[in-house]
């Protein structure tokens, strides 16, 4: 088995902000505003937490070119920060490290949130550090009560909107469940697709069936006929979800039955000389990577 190359060094060093010469001009980090504030207020509260991304300057010792982490360092520099920890990169490549990176889904930065406070950090400190209202922090902690547990662990690592988490709170705990299992199988976990699913709820899956379901600009009757139409589609949609398998499953063995077909010299003679047209769509089927 070849030797595997390692990108960087597993250590982190300390580097004068002096001596590292940024790849991209950053002429006004403030333009980014909120992105840039929340990486000064993180640092001014408890330091870098991400070492900047460098590689030594071919033909310059001593100088390092910044791949990666120019709005901490203008942040550093703003803040009067001379020195900073730094990870050596043996590639010049200057791609953006943080966009190989997974976010935090709201989700996850609630169980974070609710550890950290659990772990004795007040509530004021992480919103310094992460720059928003304290209300959004304490509002954060909050953000799973009366969310069914199965709910949560379908949506646990989506990317699915606050709001839409709020949403589920006007339905059962069994309509949430469905809920999240359509987001999932749709790939869509927007705030309006939640409350078109909550619309559509019949008022015994409500969390409160006797509350009457209230939209600006619909009327009574325009949300009963919401309500039918999407138990009609979500009907629809389990019985193409059911289905899915078994035709795929079916699709997958006549691929392969047309690919040993056309392995066939006789075959391929035969179709080339009478049926052209089918010999096309059976070569295009068997070279099809995905059905």
């Amino acid at each position: 088995m070849s030797d595997i190359k390692v990108g960087f060094e597993m250590r982190k060093v300390r580097l004068s902000l002096a001596v590292i010469l940024p790849v991209r001009q950053v002429k006004d980090p403030q333009k980014n505003v909120r992105r840039y504030q929340t990486i000064r207020a993180s640092i001014q509260e408890v330091g870098l937490v991400e070492p900047l991304m460098v590689h030594p300057q071919k033909d310059a010792d001593g100088l390092y070119l910044l791949l990666d982490g120019h709005l901490r360092y203008f942040a550093l520099k703003e803040l009067g920060e001379t020195e900073a920890d730094c990870i050596i990169s043996h590639d010049d490549e200057s791609f953006t490290y943080n966009a190989r990176v997974s976010r935090l889904a709201p989700i996850q930065e609630h169980k974070m949130i609710v550890k950290a406070v659990r772990n004795g950090v007040k509530p004021e400190r992480i919103a310094a550090t992460l720059n928003i209202p304290v209300g959004k922090v304490r509002a954060s902690m909050k953000l799973l009560d009366g969310i069914h547990a199965e709910a949560v662990d379908l949506l646990k690592d989506k990317a699915i909107s606050p709001k839409a988490i709020h949403l589920l709170k006007q339905v059962s705990c069994v309509r949430q469940i469905e809920i999240a299992e359509l987001m999932v199988s749709t790939n869509n976990y927007t705030a309006g697709y939640a409350e078109a699913l909550v619309l559509g709820t019949p008022k015994d899956q409500l969390a409160q069936p006797g509350k009457a379901k209230v939209k600006e600009g619909l009327s009574a009757e325009e949300i009963a006929k919401m309500e039918q139409e999407m138990e009609s589609l979500e009907h629809d949609f389990k019985a193409i979800e059911e289905s899915y398998g078994e035709n795929m499953l079916n699709l997958t063995l006549a691929r392969g039955y047309i690919r040993k077909l056309i392995d066939n010299a006789k075959v391929v003679r035969f179709l080339n000389g009478n049926h052209p047209d089918i010999f096309s769509e059976f070569e295009s089927i068997a070279a099809a990577e995905t059905l």
